[in-house]
């Protein structure tokens, strides 16, 4: 993993114009590459075995948890920030393997800020990217 590549706040539908590098090992979306997504939603789905399903409200994508995480119980409806590396699973839903979660629900207005932040983050240092890739 490139830690020098920043962890893009993003939404579910935006990750699904990510796609594959060839010649490194990152995706790119409009231009940016990258390797680790920052999303925010709530578990819908946890099968026990350290896969769970994240909703932001825009799409579903699966967490696979590492051993350190698989040892919290996580309530299905909890809302959580979430930072991990991204993989495209043509056929199958896209996936973060998790690095970092945290359970957000005691901040009930961090739902609605993270609209705004992704958006300030796409005004701000993202669409200017894109456009110069374009």
């Amino acid at each position: 993993m490139d830690y020098s590549l920043a962890a893009l706040k993003l939404l579910c539908v935006q990750l699904k114009d990510a796609s594959e590098t060839p010649s490194q090992n990152a995706l790119t979306l409009g231009g940016i590459l990258f390797q680790r997504a920052w999303l925010q939603g709530i578990l819908v789905s946890n099968d026990g075995e350290g896969r769970l399903l994240l909703d932001d409200g825009t799409g579903v994508i699966e967490l696979c948890l590492s051993a350190d995480f698989r040892l919290r119980h996580w309530d299905l409806g909890i809302y959580v920030m979430v930072i991990g590396g991204y993989f495209v699973r043509p056929g199958e839903t896209p996936m973060v393997k998790v690095h970092k979660m945290v359970d957000l629900s005691a901040y009930p207005d961090r739902e609605a800020m993270w609209y705004l932040e992704v958006m300030e983050a796409y005004k701000l240092f993202y669409q200017p990217l894109i456009e110069e890739f374009l």
